[in-house]
């Protein structure tokens, strides 16, 4: 298998072939690599402006919930966003929700007083194979960097939030991928993000090609956990876009997960258009016709997919906690 030959799906896909291919999202990383600690911070901005006074549509599924993800009940109760997505590892998710606090009080002083209190949305997986993460290392400042850096270029691999993660007993973390696609003369684009910690060797999938089996001979410990986040353009509603939220498990499942016992498998939607403004008192937006979300579908699964994929081919081998290490596909193949 040469990577040069790999092809995902059959839709186009974004310029970037990167979630920032929607118009407005931006993704920023801190990435701590320091020994025993290899963690981070990886932040994903759905647009540029006032998010807690123009909320995004938005949808949530727990596919498996061993997981300790925040803020997914309000979105699931609201069906919007109002914040940036933040994702880090499992312990260090009080800190970045915290940190998320601060960061939106200082744009909004309002919250919590004269206004609600915010939801912040916290993503995690365990890295705890190659991070100490009973240091607690992340903190404020790394999540203010991972803010602040964000922008339409964004690396992939082992940074950020996937520094210490592990994908299929080899070196996962950040992937990303973009598709685009037409619905009644317009050109709309969908895009996926995904930190990647799960998995069995002996059932990686690679565009269909079953290599987990030519790498190894037995199968191991697969529990983890697959974070999913998904961003478009296209007008849809929290209920439609919960049903694309469904559709990333197919593109889980083609990467050969089986979704085990003791994984944390979550997805989280937002659309960019018809954002929710708080001083409407009616909200009347367009939403595409309920026949016309076939491409939406599909291009869910494929993103995730080939997300998933590129998490794991451009990551480096990492030594961390302990002297353990996770190889790297790309050294593999």
């Amino acid at each position: 298998m040469k990577t040069s030959d790999l092809k995902f799906g059959i839709m186009e896909k974004g310029k970037r072939n990167l979630i920032t291919d929607v118009a407005g999202v931006t993704v920023g990383h801190c990435t701590l690599s320091d020994g025993a600690i290899q963690t981070g911070v990886t932040a994903i901005l759905p647009h540029q402006g006032d998010l807690f006074h123009e909320r995004c549509p938005a949808a949530a599924h727990v596919i498996n919930g061993f997981g300790k993800s925040a803020g997914l009940i309000q979105i699931q109760e609201l069906g919007s966003i109002e914040t940036p997505l933040i994702l880090t590892n499992t312990l260090s998710v009080g800190d970045a929700f915290s940190a998320c606090v601060k960061y939106m009080v200082k744009r909004n002083p309002t919250i919590g007083r004269e206004e609600c209190s915010v939801n912040p949305v916290i993503l995690e997986c365990n890295d705890g194979w190659l991070n100490d993460i009973q240091a607690l290392s992340v903190k404020d400042e790394h999540v203010f960097k991972a803010l602040q850096t964000a922008g339409e270029d964004f690396a992939l691999g082992a940074v950020g939030a996937g520094r210490g993660m592990s994908c299929y007993n080899l070196k996962g973390g950040i992937g990303s991928a973009s598709r685009v696609f037409e619905r009644c003369g317009k050109t709309y684009t969908l895009g996926a993000l995904v930190m990647t910690n799960f998995g069995s060797l002996i059932d990686l999938t690679v565009c269909g090609d079953r290599v987990g089996r030519r790498l190894t001979a037995e199968a191991e410990e697969s529990k983890g956990s697959c974070i999913m986040v998904i961003a478009t353009d296209a007008p849809l509603s929290s209920r439609q876009l919960l049903r694309v939220t469904h559709r990333a498990q197919s593109g889980l499942a083609r990467t050969g997960a089986v979704t085990e016992a003791g994984s944390g498998e979550v997805v989280v939607a937002f659309t960019t258009a018809n954002r929710l403004k708080n001083d409407e008192p009616l909200w009347q937006k367009e939403v595409l016709n309920e026949n016309l979300l076939e491409p939406v579908f599909r291009a869910a699964t494929e993103c995730v997919e080939e997300a998933i994929i590129r998490s794991m081919l451009e990551a480096e081998t990492v030594t961390g906690f302990a002297g353990h290490t996770r190889t790297a596909l790309k050294e593999l193949i």
